[in-house]
């Protein structure tokens, strides 16, 4: 290596890479330097600490549909993690039948789970929210 550094040197090319070299990792330092003052340092907003959950609670929505298209928004709570109660007693029976489906398909959808707790009541629930026990109704005679 010593003489080819020599042969180099004689015809003035090993100046010349050192040269090159030097500038280009100056325009590269110089790059990432104003690439980092530009960026902020990503962050994953996906990611809540168990912390910050524990401080807000769980918030448990109460729901009393009129109509059929109120399944949205009852489907909408679940979508955000929110467990729900459904009262039907105000809908007909069919349009009971078919908020109860719909609910179901979402709840199958997010991994959670549909009770019903008494008459026309059910408790949807997303996934990170068990439902332990079970409501027995009973029957007058």
């Amino acid at each position: 290596m010593g003489v080819m550094n020599k042969i180099m040197g004689f015809f003035g090319l090993d100046n010349e890479e050192y040269i090159e070299e030097t500038v280009e990792e100056e325009r590269e330092e110089q790059e990432r330097e104003s690439f980092t003052k530009r960026q902020p340092a990503p962050r994953a907003n996906n990611v809540v600490p168990f912390q910050a959950r524990e401080k807000e609670g769980i918030r448990l929505v109460l729901c009393e549909p009129r109509h059929y298209s109120d399944a949205q928004d009852i489907a909408d709570n679940l979508r955000h993690r929110r467990p729900v109660v459904v009262n039907l007693q105000r809908v007909d029976k069919e349009q009971a039948k078919r908020i109860v489906d719909f609910l179901s398909g979402t709840v199958y959808a997010l991994n959670g789970d549909i009770q019903k707790v008494g008459d026309y009541i059910f408790v949807c629930t997303p996934d990170h929210v068990d439902i332990q026990g079970t409501i027995s109704s009973v029957v007058e005679e």
